[in-house]
């Protein structure tokens, strides 16, 4: 193989034994045993482990920012939907390689895995702005759409610690969440007001924020 196959395939290899356990609990040794090629031929593409850790952790970094990526079309709860399912296959496919991702591991304190979060959180926030069609978020918004993705994230990884609630709730329940947050934020600005209105503006009757409405409805009365 070539320098850059040859690390293409490591960093591949690697990722995928961080998906399944603790990149902690991975060895070189192991690695290299996956990838078919001795423990010095390792060394050789990567320093150490800390090298080839970061390296896994960049390409899925990369990985969860494409699961934001969402054409503008069709009703904004529906589009929300599309995204948190496919951020939750990132999850279920690469947990460890998730919780290492957002939590650090033996990349700990580093300010490359910090600026990869980073622009992972960055780059979730730009699309969901993009989304709600505001060129020049006023503080409000940037509020809610940092706060929404970082429950995101802390659902997630909450989540992975037993799975205790359905998938399929918890991505319903996160477009909800983020409704939630932008009707409550709208009450105390107009400017967030407009955007609310605009949201509920193409939302069908089955859509996801009526979905919000008539759970709320149907709630049961205290006796």
């Amino acid at each position: 193989m070539g320098v850059e196959e040859r690390r293409d395939q490591l960093i591949a290899v690697a990722l995928d034994l961080f998906s399944h356990r603790s990149p902690d609990d991975v060895s070189i040794d192991e690695i290299a045993e996956a990838a078919g090629i001795s423990r010095p031929l390792v060394y050789h593409y990567f320093p150490g482990k800390q090298q080839l850790y970061e390296a896994a952790l960049r390409r899925a970094a990369e990985e969860l920012t494409a699961r934001f990526v969402e054409p503008h079309e069709g009703p904004l709860g529906a589009r929300l939907l599309r995204v948190m399912e496919r951020f939750f296959d990132f999850v279920d496919e690469h947990g460890p390689g998730f919780f290492a991702l957002m939590r650090g591991g033996p990349a700990i304190g580093s300010t490359r895995t910090g600026a990869m979060i980073d622009g992972v959180r960055q780059a979730a926030y730009e699309q969901i702005v993009a989304h709600l069609g505001v060129p020049a978020p006023a503080p409000r918004l940037q509020l809610v759409v940092r706060s929404w993705i970082s429950l995101a994230e802390t659902t997630a990884l909450l989540w992975l610690d037993g799975r205790r609630i359905p998938r399929a709730e918890l991505e319903r329940q996160l477009v909800h969440d983020f409704a939630a947050l932008a009707a409550v934020s709208a009450a105390y600005d107009d400017e967030m007001a407009g955007v609310v209105r605009r949201m509920l503006a193409d939302e069908p009757a089955d859509g996801m924020f009526a979905d919000l409405v008539g759970r709320l409805l149907t709630l049961p009365q205290p006796v």
